[in-house]
Formats: C-alpha cells, sequence, structure tokens
C-alpha cells in the first residue's frame, strides 16, 4: 500500500491530509440556531431571571457577549486572528495506518491533530480571539484558570501575541504534577500562581480551612472571576464551556471536514473528549450542522468519552449549576457532578471539571450525543499503544477517546464492517511523561466517583438554592 501526503485537492491514498493557508476558515460555526430546542438561559442567581447580558460586561468584552448570545449560523474571523492561526492552522488529518494495522482491523481511523501549535493543544484556537478581541476595548490583562496547563499556556501565548500580559491560576495538583507547564507560560510573560492561592479572598478563605486543599478548576475559577472584578484593566478569560469558546474551536471540526473531503471519506463516528467540551464541539459541531441540515451522506454517531473519576456526562445530573466554588458566576444548564465537587488527583486535569458546556448538555440530553467513560489505567494502555504505532505520544485527555477508538476498531474487526472514524488529538503528552513513569512503575489507579457523592452535592445546592427546583427547564 502507498502511503502518501496530499497537500489542497491532490487525492490518493493518504497518511496525512494537508490544506495551504489561504484554505484557514474564514467563518466560525455556531451551533445556536440549529439546536433541537432553544438553549436554557443562563440565570442570574440575584434575580432569579435570565442574566441581563449587561452585567457580563464587568468580567468579558462586549464583542464576546455578543457571540455568546448571536443566532447567526456563521461568524467572520477576523483578519487579524486568521493570520495569527497561519502560525499553526491549518492543522493536518492524519489517517491513523500503523495503528489500524496493529489491530488488523477493517475501520478506516483518522485523527485531527492540534499538538502542532505552539502550546501543544487546541485551546489557542480561542484564546488567539479572546484576545485578540479585548486587546481592541484596551484591556492589558487576562485572568483565567488552567488545569492541565493547557488553555494556560495558550493564553499565555496568544496574549503576548497582542502586547498583552496574562495571571493564570493553575489548579495546585497540576502545578505540582507539571512544573514545565508552568516555565513555559512564564516563557511568554504570564504569572502563575498555585490555586487555591493567598492572591484573592477566595483562596485565603479555602486555605484557612483546608492547607493541604489540591485545588480544583471550580476554584481556580473563582480566583480568577475574583481577580477580574477587583482590578481595573483586568477581564476573565475561559478555556472552556461557553458557546463563544465552543464556536471558536470549529476551525478544527471545519477544516477536518474539507481534509476528508479531498480524500472522498466521511465520518460514520466522530468522537473527543470532554472536560468542559470545547475541543469535542470544536470537530463535531460542523458534523452536526450535516446532519441538520441534510447534507451529511450517511448516519453519523457523535461519542464523547470521559473519566470515571469525573463522569459529568455518564453520572452527572442535568440541572442548574453554579461554574465554580465561590458561586460568582450565573447558573448554567448543565451536567454536574456539583460545584463544590474536589476531584481525585487524576493525570487528566484537563478533563477534571465538575460540568459541561450547555450546549454539549443540551445535545446529549436530546439523544445526539453517546457518552462513554474510562479508567485511566485502560487509557494509559491505549495511549501507549498508540505511541508505539503513530510516534505520537497523546496527552491523557485525548487519550480517553484514544481508548474508545481502539476498542470500536476491534468491534469492527469482529463484526467486518469498514467504518470510518474520526477523533481530535487535541494535543501533546509530551508535558505529561511524569503520568507515563507512574504508569510504566504500576502505580496508577484506576478511580471510580461515587454516584452518593454527587447526589450530596446536588442536594447541598437544592437545599442552599429551592427555587432552582422551579426554573422551567428543572422542573420539566
Amino acid at each position: 500500500m502507498s502511503v502518501n501526503v496530499i497537500i489542497g485537492t491532490v487525492m490518493s491514498m493518504s497518511r496525512k491530509v494537508l490544506l495551504t493557508e489561504e484554505e484557514t476558515p474564514k467563518y466560525w460555526y455556531n451551533i445556536l440556531p440549529d439546536l433541537p430546542k432553544p438553549l436554557p438561559p443562563p440565570i442570574d442567581p440575584s434575580t432569579r431571571e435570565p442574566v441581563d447580558p449587561r452585567k457580563l460586561e464587568a468580567i468579558f468584552p462586549r464583542i464576546l457577549i455578543q457571540q455568546e448570545l448571536s443566532q447567526e449560523r456563521w461568524i467572520p474571523i477576523p483578519e487579524e486572528v486568521r493570520e495569527a492561526y497561519t502560525i499553526w492552522r491549518p492543522t493536518p488529518l492524519y489517517r491513523a495506518v500503523r495503528l489500524e494495522k496493529a489491530l488488523k482491523t477493517p475501520a478506516k481511523i483518522y485523527y485531527k491533530y492540534e499538538g502542532v501549535s505552539p502550546p501543544g493543544s487546541h485551546k489557542p484556537n480561542t484564546a488567539v480571539a479572546q484576545a485578540y478581541y479585548n486587546m481592541k476595548e484596551g484591556i492589558q490583562v487576562l485572568a483565567t484558570e488552567t488545569g492541565a496547563g493547557q488553555w494556560g499556556s495558550a493564553l499565555a501565548f496568544a496574549t503576548n501575541l497582542f502586547g498583552m500580559k496574562a495571571r493564570i491560576y493553575m489548579v495546585k495538583v497540576s502545578y505540582e504534577q507539571k512544573p514545565y507547564r508552568k516555565i513555559m507560560m512564564e516563557a511568554w510573560g504570564a504569572e502563575v500562581l498555585a490555586s487555591p492561592s493567598n492572591r484573592t479572598k477566595i483562596g485565603q478563605s479555602i486555605l484557612k480551612n483546608d492547607p493541604s486543599n489540591p485545588g480544583s478548576l471550580g476554584i481556580a475559577i473563582s480566583e480568577a472571576i475574583e481577580d477580574a472584578l477587583t482590578h481595573e484593566g483586568v477581564k476573565y478569560s475561559l478555556g472552556s464551556v461557553l458557546n463563544h469558546v465552543l464556536l471558536h474551536q470549529t476551525v478544527q471540526g471545519l477544516e477536518a471536514k474539507k481534509q476528508l473531503e479531498v480524500i472522498d471519506e466521511y465520518p460514520d463516528i466522530v468522537a473527543g473528549c470532554v472536560g468542559g467540551g470545547s475541543s469535542f464541539s470544536g470537530l463535531f459541531w460542523p458534523f452536526y450542522y450535516d446532519v441538520v441540515s441534510g447534507k451529511a451522506p450517511k448516519k453519523i454517531k457523535f461519542v464523547a468519552t470521559e473519566p470515571t473519576a469525573c463522569p459529568t456526562m455518564t453520572k452527572g445530573i442535568y440541572t442548574y449549576d453554579f461554574g465554580d466554588i465561590a458561586k460568582l458566576t450565573p447558573l448554567l444548564p448543565m451536567y454536574t457532578l456539583g460545584s463544590d465537587f474536589i476531584p481525585p488527583p487524576i493525570h487528566a486535569g484537563g478533563l477534571r471539571y465538575h460540568g459541561d458546556a450547555p450546549t454539549l448538555c443540551l445535545l446529549l440530553k436530546e439523544g445526539f450525543i453517546e457518552p462513554r467513560a474510562y479508567d485511566q489505567v485502560s487509557v494509559f494502555e491505549a495511549a501507549t499503544l498508540f505511541a508505539k504505532t503513530e510516534g505520537i505520544i497523546p496527552a491523557p485527555e485525548p487519550s480517553h477517546t484514544i481508548r474508545y477508538v481502539i476498542d470500536e476498531a476491534l468491534k469492527a474487526k469482529e463484526t467486518g464492517e469498514e467504518k470510518t472514524i474520526l477523533f481530535n488529538l487535541c494535543g501533546h503528552g509530551y508535558f505529561d511523561l511524569k503520568a507515563y513513569q507512574e504508569f510504566f512503575e504500576g502505580n496508577l489507579k484506576p478511580f471510580d466517583y461515587p454516584e452518593d457523592k454527587i447526589k450530596e452535592s446536588i442536594q447541598n445546592l437544592i437545599k442552599e438554592y429551592p427555587w432552582i427546583q422551579e426554573i422551567p427547564f428543572v422542573k420539566s
């Protein structure tokens, strides 16, 4: 079998498919007008009514608030953002030829590789856009949270591009596990603090009660929002969950569609990992558009993967909840483990968030998405096989999807089905070698988050905010 590189519109058997810089998307795809039902609005806990968008201006620039609520299906990408994208975009689409051969499967496996960006993940797709829009409004500093460090690295990279600064609250367990991520952020001029920190009131309060608290994304979000609310010239930047963030990530799926067209392929399955939902949504939204617009040439299955240690989609409860532990955010409609969730210190730091994007949760609720949960031992087994066959050492987060893809390919081997699988390899694992070391030494343990903990957390929320049960979609 000959294995060639495909560029532009040349067609042949491919190991990787490349687009030219001119083929970088000119528009983002917005899913809001195509959802099966209207998205339940964020709720202001002080009024118990939908959030007044003007209130959000304290932490976000106006243009991002407009994008958050927009019903426009296609939103133009500013030329300055497109120009920055071309530092690493378009990203390659690979066919996992060697993995297919090792599995002896008739399935075709393709992956969109976002690890070629300077920070090594998909996160700059929205970080660059957010930094640009904030810069246009005269903002000097962006405050944010980060788990494993991919988002923090991306925002540090992006703010540096536009002459700004980033202040990053990094979940303490990841801060300690991944010191080189911190150094990477600092190389781009960012200030990095272990969260919970003594910089904020919420951090001080948590450390007073629990000096050894390992941190969580919910805590780090609270610290970053408090920072933005209490300092002039500082806004908050979020790396997942919100509509405008997922919107910016659709450059991945739009490119992938064009790349598959080049080789006359179309997926039976589109899969990705979910922490908050941005990388998976960025890949599958454009294919979902094909489905709802009647353009899809075949039925597609959308599969979202997550850790058993943070099982929002497979065990979470669909209700309104806060996005952070200090309850500074509006209430969001999502599958949640409870905003006071403190995750076990698994190595997939980017998947340790207690909730998911409202759009993703709505589609999950309506049956458009199938969730799968895996423990970290089986995940690293899959990651190691991928590294040995494809050469790229994957990050722990997308390795959950690799676990699913391998299992699905082996099922195809049993049935003889020639299905086409597309997944998002949203980042490399070169800063995660400590996790691989622990796996090789047999020190990683599987962990299933107990359902009674989830129920207890939601009961605590309802006890404090009983009126949440009367919000229409919760009540129904």
